[in-house]
C-alpha cells in the first residue's frame, strides 16, 4: 500500500538497473505487509512465511497498512474464487497468469484449497531476480515443494530462474519487452485458448507505460482470438490491483515520495478516475469491465461481521488518512468471451463482487 523502501541513487548506466531494482522492492514491502496481516490474524495464509526470508523475526506494520492489504487480498480472492466456480459449473478446467507475481502464494492456496482441482495450469511471470528467489525458496521449504507433486516431476530451467511442475511454471522475463518477442516461446504452446483463463496485474501495469501494458493485454486477446473451431472458444478475464487519480494533492505527495525513491508511475497518467480505469479492458473490446476503489470495496463489498472482526484485532485511529488512501487504489476485472453460446456468455457476465446481504448492527 505504500513506496518500497529507499534505495540507493546511481548514476549514469546503472539508472535503469537502479529503478527496475526499485520496482522489485515493492514486491518486498508486500510480501512484508502480507505477513503482517497474517500474524495479526486478518488473514490466514500458511504458505507467505516461507518465502520471507527470516519471516519469524518481522515485525507487523501498522493497522492502516494492514487494513489495506486485507481489503486488497479479500476483493482479489472474492474475484478468483468465483472464476474457479464458474469454470467447475461448466465442467472446465482453468487457467491462470500471474503477470508480476513477485512474492504472490495464490497457486498454493487455490491448490490446496476446495477448488484445486479445476486449476489445470498456473503461470507466474516476473523479473529474473525475482524468479531465482522465488524458485530457490520453493526448493527449500518441503510446504512448498511438497504442493507442486513429485520431487522428479520438478525441473528448474534457464540457469535456476525458471521452475516448473505438472501444473506450476514460475517464468522469468521483463514485461517491457515487446509479448511477441517472449511470449510464444514461453507459454504460447502451453496455454490453451480453448479454457478459461484468468490474468492477474497487482500493481504491475502502472509501473508499465500504456503502449506496452496495452500491447501485453493485446497479446493474450489476440492468443484466444486464434481458436480454429469458433465452437471450441472460451473466456479470457482480468484483474488489475493499481494506484491511480493522482493528479489531486495526494496522489502528487505520492508520485514525489516515489519519484524520490526512482520509481516512476508511467501508467497511471491516462486513469485520472475510478470511471477512467475499465477502458484498459474496453480498449481491447472485453465484453464487460467494471472498477471500484478499495474505499468503496471496504465500505460495500465486506460484510459487517466481518468489518467487525477485523476492527476487534487492533485499535485503527488514522481513518480518514486510511479512506484517502484507499480511494487512489482500485480494482478493475473484466472479461472477453470468445464463445458462441449465449448461455455461456451470460453466465460469465455474472462475475464480479457482491454486496453481502445486510447483517444486523444489533
Amino acid at each position: 500500500m505504500f513506496p518500497p523502501s529507499r534505495q540507493p541513487k546511481k548514476l549514469g548506466g546503472e539508472r535503469t538497473q537502479d529503478a527496475d531494482s526499485a520496482v522489485r522492492q515493492t514486491d518486498t514491502d508486500a510480501a512484508l505487509a502480507r505477513l503482517s496481516t497474517v500474524k495479526k490474524g486478518y488473514l490466514e495464509d500458511p504458505f507467505v512465511a516461507h518465502l520471507v526470508p527470516r519471516a519469524q523475526f518481522q515485525p507487523t506494520r501498522p493497522p492502516l497498512i494492514n487494513v489495506g492489504t486485507y481489503v486488497r487480498s479479500k476483493s482479489i480472492d472474492s474475484l478468483v474464487e468465483q472464476w474457479l466456480e464458474l469454470s467447475q459449473r461448466q465442467n472446465k478446467s482453468c487457467q491462470i497468469v500471474s503477470l508480476g507475481a513477485g512474492s504472490d502464494t495464490r497457486f498454493w492456496r487455490i491448490a490446496t484449497g476446495p477448488h484445486g482441482d479445476t486449476l489445470k495450469t498456473y503461470f507466474e511471470l516476473d523479473f529474473p531476480d525475482v524468479t531465482t528467489k522465488k524458485a530457490m525458496a520453493i526448493r527449500k521449504s518441503k510446504e512448498l515443494s511438497v504442493v507442486l507433486g513429485p520431487p522428479d516431476r520438478i525441473t528448474i530451467g534457464q540457469g535456476g530462474t525458471a521452475l516448473h511442475s505438472s501444473r506450476y511454471h514460475l517464468l522469468p522475463c521483463d514485461l517491457r519487452h515487446p509479448s511477441s518477442s517472449f511470449l510464444p516461446s514461453m507459454i504460447g504452446e502451453i496455454l490453451s485458448p480453448s479454457l478459461p483463463t484468468l490474468l492477474l496485474f497487482e500493481c504491475v501495469l502502472v509501473y508499465m507505460s500504456p503502449q506496452a501494458s496495452s500491447a501485453l493485454i493485446e497479446w493474450f486477446v489476440s492468443h484466444f482470438a486464434s481458436t480454429p473451431d469458433p465452437s471450441d472458444g472460451s473466456v479470457l478475464g482480468a484483474i488489475v490491483y493499481e494506484m491511480f487519480g493522482l493528479q489531486d494533492a495526494f496522489g502528487q505527495v505520492m508520485m514525489n515520495n516515489l519519484r524520490s525513491r526512482n520509481v516512476s508511475l508511467l501508467g497511471a497518467t491516462p486513469y485520472p478516475t475510478v470511471e477512467s480505469l475499465p477502458a484498459r479492458f474496453t480498449q481491447h473490446e472485453f465484453t464487460f469491465s467494471k472498477a471500484l476503489t478499495l474505499r468503496e470495496v471496504r465500505e460495500k463489498y465486506i460484510s459487517y461481521s466481518e468489518l467487525e472482526r477485523i476492527s476487534s484485532l487492533e485499535m485503527l485511529d488514522e481513518v480518514e488518512e486510511l479512506n484517502l488512501v484507499l480511494e487512489h487504489y482500485a480494482i478493475t476485472w473484466g472479461a472477453k468471451t470468445f464463445m458462441p453460446s449465449e448461455t455461456s456468455r451470460s453466465s460469465w457476465g455474472q462475475w464480479g463482487l457482491k454486496v453481502p446481504p445486510a447483517a444486523s448492527k444489533d
